[in-house]
């Protein structure tokens, strides 16, 4: 990688993360925090809405930073990223595949965690979105 794309990289993952926190934290309604993992209709139509304004955040602060910083990031590679970036978000915010896989993978104690001011489900999720945020910045920055 020579130095451009390590600076794209590094720009895109830096605006990926700090927008993801944000529509994570401050966008997202308490309707949608409380109603995405639920099985019904309403589960899923709370988890779009969600992701949609997670990824409206993700690509105005990407495309405003990158441009104030003079980063040239193309569109067909933020696209790409954006839409990784948008399916795995939906995939761990249902909650139950991020369970299932927890579950498979030796961590189910883990994941039901909920003690001593630990959440093992937060954790597991932020994790997710940390590994497909990078690999979203990595396209981005192609």
């Amino acid at each position: 990688m020579n130095a451009s794309r390590a600076a794209r990289f590094a720009a895109a993952y830096a605006l990926l993360r700090a927008a993801a926190d944000v529509a994570d934290h401050w966008i997202q309604t308490d309707h949608q925090a409380s109603t995405k993992g639920e099985d019904a209709a309403a589960g899923r139509r709370a988890c779009a809405a969600h992701v949609a304004s997670y990824i409206a955040t993700q690509a105005s602060v990407l495309l405003g930073g990158a441009r104030l910083l003079r980063v040239r990031l193309r569109p067909g590679p933020v696209a790409a990223a954006l839409a990784l970036s948008a399916a795995s978000h939906y995939v761990a915010d249902r909650r139950d595949p991020l369970r299932r896989l927890a579950d498979a993978t030796g961590k189910g104690r883990f994941v039901r965690l909920a003690d001593h001011g630990m959440n093992g489900a937060y954790c597991l999720d932020q994790a997710w979105h940390h590994a497909f945020e990078t690999a979203a910045a990595l396209i981005a920055s192609t």
